[in-house]
């Protein structure tokens, strides 16, 4: 097998090699150019993206509740959903309220930290957790069949021969760890991924020498000589992570304590991260994980709905961020440090027999830390009287223009390097940090310039007319059905400031829900209509 060959074949699955830190399994990902960008300032102050990775779906609707859609929501989901006046209100807003478990979530929100950026997904979703990963983890379309991560394409070319030579001695530390076990694609090249499991630092390979040792001249050796080159590059970079541990701390008290499993996975996991950084290391993207967020059944607790598997994982999640918050600003690192959750899909409208919910479409999303402006972009998803049990949250906005706004606005890469990371698309950037030029407000003010006065006949049968207003500027109108899938764009190029009607011949669509969305530029209003 030639090394080529070899290194793509192992690309698939990642080099996997024991190493943990206090029990919890460590995954780094090598030296890039991508990360080496984010890392530019090359110094310990530079700045650091958590990840924060809710795994198996979360239900949004259940996390961000629209207050203002709470009679149609009752239709949908009265087997599950939280009681009106458990809901827990945020400053600024009546319409939009979060889970009662949220507490900690909560606090940092009417502090000023946490920016919510309402249905979040892509166009024509996929249901299946793994292709929904890897659509979230390539920045890919359903259609598509990405191999390569939304930083790895970016990385491949720009440092021929990796991993050989690395680690390097103007950057000793990994670039990214993620605490964990598995290799996602995220990060992965044309040849391989950049991505090493390690899973125990303290009793696996001793650092001795900086050599390695001979192998045979033959095809075997080679891959031989490949496999002990990246065992080596693993113990280097497990003698720094342990030094950092070593040497950082942690000052909050509000980890939770006194015991293990589910409940304290994710706050030991981003106790790690504070401890990391603290410690001096200089690695500027970590990925934690959290799982349980499948509830197809048994969401809830029949006889009081706060309560119950989803409500757990609520206080889980905001317990986690809400201590973390605390720890990095008592270190004095709060100004350099912000968290982003994603889930690869979020849950249908209407729950199901089983006091659950079924794989769906857009989710809310959110970033925390003092440098995000507080607020909620976008409006409540719209949902329909007439709910069956194929209807989604329609996207609003797509996850890669939240990945957009991450590397322009807060690692401050160039657009030309942003829209390599995002496969050669442009996305526009959404106003989530205090850098971005555009306030949350003055974002509303954009989105009050377009509108969608009237959709008619609704109920329709045959056609419908999308009556609506826009500044000057190009204008797209599209239909979106109850599963989220992009149906028809009826409209679409330059518009002058204006009022206008389009005509939508409907022969040929199922009878059901339907939404059209308006869009100009990153601005996105959504409509609902029935067609029977």
């Amino acid at each position: 097998m030639k090394r080529r060959s070899f290194v793509k074949t192992a690309a698939a699955v990642g080099t996997v090699l024991p190493v943990s830190l206090n029990g919890m399994g460590l995954k780094t990902f090598e030296d890039s150019p991508l990360l080496r960008a984010l890392s530019r300032r090359g110094s310990p102050d530079g700045k650091v993206l958590v990840i924060i990775n809710l795994s198996g779906g979360n239900d949004g609707l259940n996390t961000l509740i629209p207050i203002d859609q709470y009679s149609n929501l009752s239709k949908a989901r009265s087997n599950i959903l939280l009681p009106e006046e458990k809901v827990l209100a945020m400053n600024g807003t009546t319409k939009t309220g979060l889970h009662t478990k949220l507490t900690g979530l909560k606090e940092l929100y009417n502090n000023g930290l946490v920016n919510v950026i309402q249905s979040v997904g892509y166009p024509n979703p996929s249901f299946s957790h793994f292709q929904a990963t890897d659509n979230w983890m390539s920045g890919s379309e359903t259609s598509e069949a990405w191999t390569t991560g939304w930083m790895g394409r970016y990385l491949d070319g720009r440092f021929p021969g990796f991993p050989t030579g690395y680690p390097t001695t103007a950057m000793p530390d990994p670039l990214a760890i993620q605490i964990g076990n598995l290799v996602n694609l995220t990060f992965m090249g044309a040849e391989m991924n950049m991505a090493m499991a390690i899973t125990d630092p303290n009793s696996f390979y001793n650092l001795i020498t900086d050599t390695i040792d001979k192998t045979p001249d033959t095809p075997a050796g080679h891959e031989l000589a490949f496999l002990r080159m990246v065992a080596q590059q693993s113990n280097q970079y497990a003698t720094v992570i342990k030094a950092a541990a070593a040497k950082g701390k942690n000052m909050s008290t509000k980890y939770p304590v006194g015991g293990t499993g589910r409940r304290f996975q994710l706050a030991d996991s981003l106790k790690i991260v504070a401890k990391l950084i603290s410690g001096g290391l200089k690695t500027p993207v970590y990925m934690v994980s959290m799982g349980g967020f499948d509830t197809h059944s048994l969401q809830v607790d029949n006889n009081d709905h706060s309560e119950g598997s989803h409500a757990s994982l609520m206080q889980q999640l905001s317990e986690a961020i809400s201590a973390f918050q605390d720890d990095i600003k008592l270190l004095g690192l709060q100004d350099r440090i912000v968290g982003m959750t994603f889930s690869e899909f979020g849950r249908r409208v209407m729950s199901n027999g089983s006091v659950g919910t079924d794989h769906g479409a857009a989710a809310p999303m959110f970033v925390f830390g003092s440098a995000v402006q507080s607020g909620i972009i976008g409006a409540n998803p719209t949902i329909a009287s007439t709910v069956t049990e194929k209807d989604n949250v329609p996207m609003q906005y797509d996850f890669r223009q939240v990945y957009a706004s991450v590397l322009k606005d807060w690692f401050e890469l160039s657009t030309a390097d942003v829209k390599i990371a995002m496969g050669g698309k442009d996305f526009n950037t959404l106003p989530i940090f205090k850098a971005n030029q555009s306030s949350i407000e003055d974002y509303v003010d954009l989105v009050s310039q377009i509108s969608l006065n009237r959709i008619y006949p609704n109920p329709a049968v045959n056609e419908t007319n999308i009556e609506y207003s826009t500044e000057a500027g190009n204008i797209r109108i599209s239909i979106y059905d109850a599963l989220g899938r992009l149906i028809a764009v009826p409209k679409e190029g330059w518009h002058s400031h204006g009022s206008y009607t389009v005509n939508v011949d409907l022969k040929g669509f199922q009878r059901g829900n339907y939404y059209i969305q308006m869009a100009q530029g990153e601005k996105r209003i959504t409509a609902a209509f029935l067609i029977q």
